[in-house]
């Protein structure tokens, strides 16, 4: 599972250049590796802003496709208020602490 990004339990404007620098370098080392898609697992985040998942909105908009395979409720929540379901596709995203 080394294959994925881990999202830190803040994503927020607080730490939004340390994270989008640490996704771009995560994306280069990881583009082109046999896969169709890059895997990033939200299950450690407690708090989210719109500047976080904006980090992800940039990323959908890269050549690399992602897939979501994990979220905490708090990122599944915000996904949801902001609009931004379809990255919760029940089909590939376990959703930590929500019951099914």
């Amino acid at each position: 599972m080394g294959e994925r990004f881990e999202l830190p339990a803040e994503l927020n404007i607080y730490g939004a250049l340390d994270i989008r620098d640490k996704l771009l370098a995560w994306v280069a080392e990881h583009a082109g590796k046999g896969r169709d898609y890059l895997e990033v697992s939200a299950r450690d985040v407690a708090e989210v802003d719109a500047s976080g998942l904006q980090l992800l909105a940039a990323l959908s908009n890269g050549e690399h496709p992602w897939r979501l395979v994990e979220a905490s409720a708090a990122f599944a929540e915000a996904c949801r208020t902001l609009g931004l379901s379809q990255w919760l596709d029940s089909r590939y995203t376990k959703i930590q602490g929500e019951s099914a």
